[in-house]
C-alpha cells in the first residue's frame, strides 16, 4: 500500500478558490489520495488525511463526496467507507429501458452496453443513472449486469393516459413514453385532481418503483382529452420531460440584456464589419448562428467561419448557463422549437442578422491548393453580415442563374466559396468519408395544426457547401484544442462493434460482396463499397444494412475519432446557440486565447466526462421526442385513409413482419407476418429476409410492395398494413 503524502498541496486549489467562496479539496485531489491509500476510507479518515481543521471545510468535503457518489466516481460501502468505483470493477452509466421490461446500461466509459434483465429493471426507470456489476455473459453473448446502486433518478414527471373506474378510489396513469413501462399508481382521491377517465395528464412521481411496488404519483396537470387536436407536441414534450419553461431566475438574468450591443464589448475585438460575411440557411430559419467568408490567398484560400459569441453573454455557472446545460440542446419539432437559450439571445443578440453588428468568435483557416488546412487562428471579432441568403437562392447561383440574384456584389464571394467547396469535396472523397444517400422529410401543416402533406427535403449544392465549411471549422477546432491539452468534449463516432460487423459480413457474403478491412474496417472501405454498388437494383437495401451496422455518435471527453466522417479528431464548434457542447468548446478557445493554463480551466476531465454523458442523453431525448411527435401526427394523418391502397418500399424485416414506407407520403407501417399469404414464414436475420416454407416466396429489404391500410392505433402510434 502506497502511503499518501500528508499536507500535499492541491494542484487545483486555485481553480477551486475561483469557483467557490469556501473552496474544498478538488475531485482529482481526493481521487489521488484514495488511489494512494488503496482502500475505502470513511469521511472522518479522509478529513484527517487531508488535514482539514475547520467545520466548514469538513462540511464542504462531505458535500463533495456525496456529489462524487452521485456522479458515480465513488461508492459508499456498508461501513460508510468511500471507495473508487473503478477499483471495484463497477460500471456507471445511463439506463435505456425497453418497452418489454428489460433494459441496457450505456457505460460512461464507452464500449458495448450491459444487458439488464427484467428482474434487475424492477427498481429502475428509463434515463436513470446507475452503478452496475458485471455478472457474466448471457445466452446471446451479451455482457449482463446486476444493479448495485441507483445514482440519480431521471424521471420526475410523466405524461400519460389517466384510468379510473367509477366507484374505485385507486387510479393509474399509463405512460405515453413506451420506455417508461410501469404504470403509475394514484393512490388517494385528492391526488387525482380533476382528471377524468381517459384524459391525458401529467403526473408527478412521489416514490420511485421498488422490487415489490409500482411507482406512486399525483396528477398535477390535465393536458386535455385523448386525441384532441394540436396535442401531439405538448404530449411529446412532457412524455420525454423536455425542459420547456424558463425559471424566474433565468428570466431575471435575461432582463439585463439590451437588444443593442454596448460599444464596450467591441474592445479587444477585430473589427470585421467591412468583410462581406453571409449567412446561408433554410427559408424558414429564424436564428442564424454561422456566417462565412472566403477569398483567394496565394494559390490557396482563406476561409473565415464566424460563429455567434454566445460565451460572452452566458457566463459559467450563471442561471442561464445552468439552464442551457440542463436542456443540452434546442429541440426542433415540425412546427415548434424548444430553444436552449431564451429568445433575446437565440433570435436577437446571437443571431447574425444582416446589416447589424454582432459579436463573434472567428475560426480563420489558411487552406492550400490541395485542400489541406495549413494554419488555424481564432480571434474575437465584431461582424456585420452582408446578407441573409437561403439554400435555394445560392443553389440557383451555383447552377448558373446569376441574373435574378438580388445581391450581385456578393457573386465573387459565392464563387470563392464554391471553388473552395469543390476542393474540400475532393479531399473528403480522398479521405474516405461515408456519404449515405438518405431522404429527409418536412411536414406541411394546415390551419388546424394537422398534416396536410409530407414532402421530401432535397439537399442541393448550397447545403453541401455550407456543410463542408462547417466540417472544416469543426475538425480544425478539435485539432487545435487537443494540442492545448484542455479537457474537451469531442463528437465521437465509433466504428461497428464485433457483433454488428459479423452480421454485416454474413449479409454481404450472401450478396456476393465484400467489405474490406476485415474486423477493423475504416470509413473509406464503406465508401468504396457504396461507390461499387451505386448502380445495382438492390443499392438501397445494401446501403440500409451498412447504415444500421454503425453506432450512434455521442459526446465524450475521450478522443476516439469520428468514423463516419473519417476524422481522427472531431468536435462541435459551429452552433453554441443550440448545442451546449459547442458552448463548452468556445469557452475552451477563450481560455487559450487569454493565455491561461490548462489546470485553471473551469472544467476538469471528470466533469467533462459527466457533461458528455449528459449531452449525449439530451441529444437522444430530443430525437426520441421529435420522432414520437412526428409518428403521432402521421397516425392522425392516416386515420381517414383506412382501406386505401398505396405503393411502398420494405425498410425493415423482422421475425414478426415487414416495415413498409409508403411512397410520396413517407409514412411507415407494419405488415404483420400473420397477414401474409397462407404459409409458414421463416426469418433469416443475416439476410434480413422472410421466406415462405411451402411457396418459397421471399420478402426482403428494399422490396417494392402494394399495401392496404387496415388499422391506425393512435395510442400505440402504430399503423398496420396488409398486402393489397
Amino acid at each position: 500500500m502506497k502511503k499518501p503524502k500528508k499536507n500535499l498541496n492541491d494542484p487545483h486549489a486555485e481553480r477551486e478558490a475561483k469557483n467557490y467562496t469556501n473552496p474544498v479539496p478538488s475531485r482529482e485531489f481526493i481521487i489521488q489520495h484514495l488511489t494512494d491509500i488503496g482502500k475505502p476510507m470513511t469521511l472522518r479518515q479522509i478529513i484527517k488525511i487531508l488535514d482539514l481543521k475547520k467545520d466548514h471545510e469538513a462540511e464542504g468535503l462531505r458535500r463533495r463526496l456525496r456529489a462524487m457518489e452521485r456522479d458515480g466516481q465513488l461508492i459508499r460501502n456498508r461501513r460508510n467507507g468511500y471507495g473508487l468505483v473503478k477499483k471495484m470493477d463497477l460500471v456507471r452509466g445511463r439506463i435505456i429501458a425497453h418497452p418489454d421490461g428489460y433494459g441496457f446500461l450505456v457505460s460512461d466509459e464507452g464500449g458495448n452496453d450491459l444487458f439488464l434483465s427484467e428482474r434487475e429493471m424492477r427498481t429502475l426507470m428509463h434515463g436513470d443513472r446507475a452503478l452496475v456489476n458485471i455478472t457474466g455473459i448471457d445466452r446471446k453473448g451479451r455482457r449482463e449486469g446486476a444493479l448495485v446502486e441507483v445514482l440519480e433518478r431521471n424521471t420526475e414527471e410523466i405524461v400519460g393516459r389517466f384510468f379510473h373506474k367509477r366507484g374505485q378510489n385507486v387510479a393509474f396513469v399509463e405512460p405515453n413514453n413506451r420506455r417508461l413501462n410501469k404504470n403509475v399508481l394514484i393512490e388517494k382521491r385528492k391526488q387525482q385532481g380533476k382528471a377524468k377517465d381517459g384524459q391525458i395528464v401529467v403526473v408527478r412521481l412521489l416514490t420511485p418503483p421498488t422490487k415489490y411496488n409500482p411507482p406512486f404519483g399525483e396528477v398535477i396537470e390535465v393536458i386535455g382529452d385523448h386525441l384532441a387536436p394540436g396535442m401531439e407536441i405538448d404530449v411529446a414534450i412532457r412524455s420525454h420531460e423536455l425542459p420547456h419553461k424558463w425559471s424566474p431566475e433565468v428570466i431575471a438574468e435575461t432582463k439585463k440584456f439590451s437588444r443593442t450591443i454596448s460599444k464596450k464589448l467591441y474592445e479587444d475585438r477585430e473589427d470585421m464589419r467591412d468583410i462581406p460575411f453571409v449567412t446561408i440557411d433554410g427559408e424558414d430559419a429564424k436564428d442564424f448562428d454561422d456566417a462565412v467568408y472566403c477569398e483567394p490567398r496565394g494559390k490557396g484560400w482563406l476561409l473565415r467561419v464566424a460563429i455567434a459569441d454566445v460565451s460572452s453573454y452566458v457566463k459559467v455557472n450563471s442561471e442561464l448557463d445552468l439552464e442551457a446545460q440542463n436542456r443540452g440542446n434546442s429541440v426542433y419539432f415540425p412546427n415548434q422549437v424548444i430553444p436552449m437559450l431564451p429568445e433575446i439571445l437565440s433570435n436577437q443578440l446571437c443571431s447574425l442578422k444582416p446589416k447589424v453588428d454582432r459579436l463573434c468568435l472567428v475560426c480563420e483557416l489558411t487552406i492550400d491548393v490541395y485542400g489541406k488546412i495549413r494554419r488555424t487562428r481564432f480571434f474575437k471579432s465584431v461582424i456585420r453580415s452582408a446578407a441573409r441568403l437561403t439554400y435555394d437562392q445560392v443553389a440557383k447561383v451555383l447552377d448558373g442563374d446569376k441574373k435574378n440574384f438580388q445581391h450581385p456584389k456578393l457573386l465573387p464571394q459565392l464563387d470563392n466559396l464554391y471553388n473552395l467547396y469543390q476542393l474540400l469535396l475532393k479531399r473528403r472523397k480522398k479521405r474516405g468519408a461515408i456519404d449515405f444517400d438518405t431522404v429527409e422529410t418536412k411536414i406541411i401543416f394546415d390551419e388546424q395544426k394537422k398534416i396536410s402533406k409530407v414532402v421530401p427535403l432535397v439537399r442541393n449544392e448550397a447545403h453541401r457547401l455550407i456543410e463542408e465549411m462547417m466540417l472544416a471549422a469543426n475538425v480544425s477546432t478539435a485539432e487545435w484544442l487537443t494540442k492545448q491539452e484542455l479537457p474537451l468534449l469531442y463528437r465521437v463516432h465509433e466504428g461497428p462493434d464485433a457483433e454488428k460487423l459479423d452480421t454485416l459480413h454474413n449479409f454481404l457474403k450472401e450478396q456476393k460482396l465484400r467489405l474490406w478491412g476485415k474486423d477493423k474496417p475504416q470509413a473509406q472501405h464503406y465508401a468504396k463499397l457504396l461507390e461499387k454498388i451505386v448502380d445495382r437494383s438492390d443499392f438501397r437495401m445494401i446501403q440500409l444494412v451498412l447504415l444500421r451496422s454503425l453506432r450512434l455518435a455521442i459526446y465524450s471527453a475521450k478522443n476516439q475519432g469520428h468514423f463516419g466522417l473519417a476524422y481522427k479528431t472531431y468536435a462541435h464548434f459551429t452552433s453554441p446557440i443550440r448545442r451546449y457542447p459547442d458552448l463548452l468548446v468556445h469557452r475552451a478557445i477563450y481560455h487559450c486565447l487569454e493565455g491561461k493554463k490548462a489546470k485553471d480551466f473551469a472544467y476538469t476531465k471528470d466533469e467533462m466526462e459527466i457533461l458528455g454523458e449528459h449531452c449525449s442523453m439530451t441529444d437522444r431525448r430530443a430525437e426520441e421526442a421529435t420522432r414520437d411527435a412526428v409518428m403521432m401526427l402521421k397516425c392522425e394523418y392516416m386515420e381517414d385513409k383506412v382501406g386505401f391502397e398505396f405503393e411502398g418500399t420494405v425498410t425493415g424485416v423482422t421475425a414478426f413482419g415487414l416495415f413498409v414506407e409508403l411512397d410520396e407520403i413517407f409514412v411507415d407501417g407494419l405488415v404483420h407476418v400473420t397477414s401474409l399469404k397462407e404459409d409458414y414464414y421463416h426469418f433469416n436475420p443475416t439476410a434480413y429476409r422472410l421466406t415462405g416454407e411451402t411457396n418459397g416466396v421471399i420478402y426482403q429489404l428494399s422490396d417494392r410492395l402494394k399495401v392496404k391500410v387496415v388499422k391506425v392505433d393512435l395510442q400505440e402510434k402504430k399503423i398496420d398494413f396488409i398486402l393489397a
